[in-house]
């Protein structure tokens, strides 16, 4: 929650951005954390411990109006003589809570064993997220209601009923958020980032950042060059101002479809398992029927086309959904249409969840809108939108509904800053897939041309999104060895793919029902999204 500082009368003056994240640095340095165990409905296991760190609202303004903002640590596990500090993630979004960090931990998660060793792992809610003075712009109970209306426009009558609907929504995020809103940019969150280093009481950053968390990590990186001892980027945001954030939605429909036909291909190949057709355009076609189906009559009373997509864009986003998303799809067809309603329905008396992921697209929303200046013209939003639509039509305009309430945003707009490196930077080291949907593999392009010293790690032939959480010797052995000694390779590497998820042995198809919906990855274990 937000609370004034107690100079805020008399104090509240202007002062460069700059000097009011050294000023607040400087007095979370002082305060430090106190770690408490966490409290019981926040889901964290001792001896994981929680705590909060004061931050201005806004940092030309550092003896106004303050923010806490809720964090999380695990001691490392190994000697003193083995500890190096703290290792902070962000898992992307925005709007992902990195509170869950912690947990690779307590969960024995073998990949990261030896950097626990070293490291304490610290996880926060960012601002506006979660427990860190959370946004909203809808009643969570609305924004989770299905079915809603299918995103591919029949008619001008659709379009303007979607734009009715973004325009209300960023109304709605002015008047239930608005004091937040201008403060939302990445820029303040890398701000709050370098002030949970000082109040670890650690000189400087060790940080991991998947997705969105790879743009912080590279605006962090060019205002804090100094600050960096050794930082991870994992599927990567391209940060060309130009390219945040409109241009990068778009570009995202294009890879999306490419790793949707991936996923079909995948499906087709395994077609004694799934029986939902042997090539691509089979396996289309049947998510097409699917498709008209629900238009026609949602099923369940709740799975329209808008539901589907959110349930089968989880595929394209990671290789770990392509068997249960297969199981449940080749359940439906089977004639098992209970299986899908229970994957994808909302579940309308989980309270807490639904306003969690309403907090979720809030933040997505407000960050992404507050970062830069968007196009305001509807007939640009068309003319884009439609002609992408033509040639990737999976995402397309899901994706142009979700980000169009910043056409109409009510707060002021920034202009992204220039990303790049910076005297004092230390290598930073870049993981990427070559077929990544959500975070297209020319973002990784880009950033490890502007931070010098940068080392690149490409895995080729894969596009599952969140590298560094995956099984692969190639890169898991390279993370390790940056994380532990700060060495990279002499010149960037080209790693094989992971394994490719296996098909379950050939059966009835509709006897797959029975684990599919089970089989979703855990949310804790995948690198927040949209």
């Amino acid at each position: 929650m937000a609370t004034p500082a107690a100079a805020s009368d008399s104090r509240s003056y202007g002062v460069p951005e700059s000097v009011g994240v050294e000023i607040a640095a400087a007095r979370a340095a002082h305060a430090g954390i106190d770690w408490k165990a966490c409290p019981a409905d926040w889901g964290f296991e001792a001896p994981i411990q929680c705590g909060y760190v004061k931050v201005p609202l806004d940092y030309a303004k550092p003896f106004g109006k303050t923010i806490d903002l809720a964090v999380d640590r695990i001691g490392s596990t190994g000697t003193p003589q083995e500890r190096q500090g703290a290792l902070i993630y962000n898992p992307g979004g925005p709007g992902g809570s990195g509170m869950r960090f912690p947990r690779r931990v307590t969960t024995k998660s073998p990949l990261w064993v030896n950097t626990s060793k070293a490291y304490d792992f610290v996880g926060f809610d960012p601002r506006g997220v979660g427990h860190s003075a959370p946004i909203s712009c809808i009643d969570p109970q609305e924004f989770v209601k299905a079915p809603k209306a299918d995103p591919v426009p029949d008619s001008v009558a659709d379009k303007n009923a979607q734009r009715k609907l973004a325009a209300e929504y960023a109304d709605g995020c002015k008047a239930r958020s608005g004091e937040m809103l201008p403060q939302m940019t990445t820029p303040n969150t890398a701000r709050d980032l370098d002030v949970i280093r000082a109040a670890l009481g650690e000189k400087k950053l060790n940080y991991l950042g998947v997705s969105y968390g790879t743009y912080l990590g590279g605006v962090y990186a060019t205002l804090f060059p100094t600050h960096v001892r050794r930082m991870i980027v994992d599927s990567v945001v391209n940060p060309d101002q130009d390219n945040i954030w409109y241009e990068a939605n778009l570009g995202q429909d294009v890879a999306f479809q490419g790793r949707w036909n991936d996923w079909q291909d995948w499906v087709a190949k395994n077609d004694a398992s799934f029986h939902l057709g042997d090539t691509r355009a089979k396996v289309q076609a049947q998510y097409e029927a699917l498709r008209a189906k629900a238009k026609a009559n949602p099923i369940g009373g709740v799975v329209g086309p808008a539901e589907l997509i959110g349930f089968f864009q989880s595929a394209p986003y990671y290789d770990s959904s392509w068997v249960p998303v297969a199981k449940t799809f080749a359940a439906y067809v089977a004639g098992d249409t209970q299986a899908l309603v229970d994957a994808i329905a909302p579940d309308m008396s989980d309270i807490k969840g639904n306003a969690t992921a309403e907090n979720g697209n809030a933040v997505y929303t407000a960050v992404e809108c507050a970062d830069a200046k968007w196009p305001t013209s509807w007939t640009k939003w068309d003319r884009d939108n439609s002609k992408l639509h033509e040639k990737y039509p999976f995402l397309t305009w899901s994706n142009a509904w979700m980000n169009l309430p910043c056409a109409t945003w009510k707060a002021k707009q920034s202009t992204p800053i220039e990303v790049g490196a910076k005297r004092g930077l230390p290598p930073v080291l870049i993981v990427q897939s070559e077929r990544d949907a959500a975070t297209p593999y020319e973002g990784a392009v880009s950033l490890h041309r502007r931070l010098a010293g940068s080392r690149l790690i490409t895995e080729q032939n894969a596009g599952s999104h969140g590298v560094t959480s995956l099984v692969n010797p190639c890169i898991n052995t390279r993370v390790d060895t940056y994380l532990l000694t700060g060495k990279v390779d002499a010149q960037d590497v080209k790693c094989a793919p992971h394994a490719t998820p296996v098909a379950p042995a050939p059966a009835a198809a509709k006897s797959l029902a029975k684990s599919a919906a089970s089989d979703l990855p855990a949310r804790e274990e995948l690198p927040a999204v949209r």
